[in-house]
């Protein structure tokens, strides 16, 4: 029995696959801002499932870039508590099984590269406007090679502060992020009904994918996030917004919707262990 996990900035998921590949109902709670409290849920979470299997490989995401080297996140602004805490070890102790970890973003890119709105592309460029901005490079169904990690939720978006004079950030998560859209307005984003906000939160977003298609040249675009849903960014008017501004290529990448919705990480946490099963084959 394996184990897959996905710890976000403000949800964790939790699901057994069996060893048929099914992926069972997942364990869904609030994730823990502190660490021993994140950790604790987790452990107990993870036993639950496997009840009395024993488990033979787990793997999964989590919010923030990921050090290999160091077997540690290196930062993450919605988990600060859980920076360079022993998350990876800590789990191969407890249950004497491989454990595979990775950016939440892009896990959540994988599975929908591998089973979701991206399967049919070679290079996929995965976004996620939730509580946070991240994103992934995914090419031909496997999470393309990295040092630290994908970041384009850190891309400098209003250098010289023209677009929020008072905001903190200047790079584009701090400009579409939920946390920071809430602390600005002063409500939940699902509560904002005003067109005029959202068709300006579609040009920021516009301006990124701008900037991450001209890095990253993909094959399609996929998007997905709460920041996404019905009240939310109009997919329609970024794309409008992106045709505006891409002047040096003669056709778009198509943007997609993500298909899977909230289990996407755990989807790519299945494709991670079927890649390694037939790495290691």
């Amino acid at each position: 029995m394996q184990i897959l996990f996905d710890i976000g900035g403000t949800k964790t998921r939790i699901a057994r696959l069996d060893k048929n590949g099914d992926m069972s109902e997942p364990i869904v709670y609030d994730t823990s801002k502190m660490y021993g409290d994140g950790l604790s849920r987790l452990l107990g979470s993870i036993r639950e499932l496997a009840d009395t299997e024993e488990i033979s490989k787990i793997a999964g995401g989590i919010a923030g870039p990921w050090d290999r080297s160091k077997n540690s996140l290196i930062s993450s602004p919605n988990l600060p508590d859980w920076v360079g805490k022993p998350l990876k070890q800590t789990l191969e102790d407890e249950f004497q099984a491989k454990v595979y970890v990775e950016n939440d973003a892009a896990m959540v890119g994988l599975g929908e590269a591998t089973y979701g709105a991206g399967r049919d592309f070679g290079i996929v460029v995965y976004f996620t406007v939730s509580t946070g901005v991240g994103g992934a490079r995914i090419v031909d169904g496997r999470i393309d090679e990295k040092v630290i990690g994908f970041e384009p939720g850190h891309q400098i978006v209003d250098m010289d502060r023209t677009i929020f004079p008072t905001e903190e950030g200047i790079d584009l998560e701090s400009m579409i992020g939920g946390r920071w859209v809430e602390a600005r307005m002063g409500k939940k984003p699902a509560l904002i009904n005003d067109q005029e906000f959202w068709e300006k939160m579609a040009h920021i977003l516009a301006v990124g994918l701008n900037n991450t298609i001209m890095h990253w040249s993909p094959d399609v675009v996929v998007l997905g996030g709460s920041m996404m849903n019905k009240i939310g960014v109009p997919l329609e008017r970024v794309e409008a917004h992106l045709r505006q501004i891409v002047k040096i290529y003669p056709v778009l990448p198509p943007l997609k919707r993500s298909e899977l919705g909230d289990l996407g990480g755990l989807y790519g946490a299945k494709s991670y262990l079927e890649q390694q099963t037939s790495d290691n084959s």
